[in-house]
């Protein structure tokens, strides 16, 4: 199975995660600060700031790119409970 490498820069904490992980399943692990509400992506708790390594998650599904633009999301923030790990290298933290 391909793994990523996913760092959270508010704890510099980088950890290889396997493809196919959602952010905020390993920011929980780890105790990174991407708070959460609903974990259906419908809250828009856990929007996260993407530094680097956009391109390797996977793309916002149609109810992500809602909840995004309802909070006024900026291009490089994700939710991190929608958001998927593809592989490479990842840099997040809370936005």
């Amino acid at each position: 199975m391909a793994t990523a490498k996913l760092t959270f820069s508010d704890v510099s904490l980088t950890v290889n995660v396997p493809s196919g992980t959602r952010i905020i399943e390993i920011s929980e692990k780890v105790g990174a600060g991407i708070t959460y509400g609903c974990r259906e992506g419908e809250c828009g708790t856990c929007l996260t700031k993407v530094e680097s390594g956009a391109e390797n998650l996977t793309e916002p599904s149609v109810l992500e790119q809602r909840v995004l633009k309802e909070n006024m999301a900026a291009r490089d923030e994700r939710l991190a409970c929608q958001c998927q790990v593809l592989g490479g290298e990842i840099k997040v933290r809370p936005a």
